[in-house]
């Protein structure tokens, strides 16, 4: 089993490189690969911006933009990229709803 993090717990950063390059490429793609028939291009695009959110720093701060702004699609995301805040607050509001009843 190969780990790709460091002895302190940070990413190799030629490996967080190439996948940020791999998702832009992705998100680059995408309008080739939506022209085909099917729903292709979104799944391209999907990949890419999940890939290019986990590996890059200004990303992750324009993500975090958009979900002070629109924090119901933010939820959606979180989903899709299966945060782990995402699923702590879907616990906690699942713990409060049985405490309510």
């Amino acid at each position: 089993m190969v780990r790709d993090n460091n002895a302190n717990g940070a990413r190799n950063e030629t490996l967080r490189f190439c996948l940020l390059a791999l998702g832009l490429f992705l998100i680059m793609l995408t309008p080739v690969v939506g022209a085909l028939p099917g729903p292709g291009g979104i799944v391209v695009l999907i990949g890419g911006l999940a890939l290019t959110l986990r590996n890059s720093k200004w990303a992750k701060r324009l993500y975090v933009r958009f979900k002070k702004r629109w924090p119901r699609y933010g939820h959606w995301a979180d989903r899709g990229l299966r945060r782990k805040s995402h699923f702590r607050r879907q616990h906690r509001k699942a713990q409060q709803s049985d405490a309510d009843d």
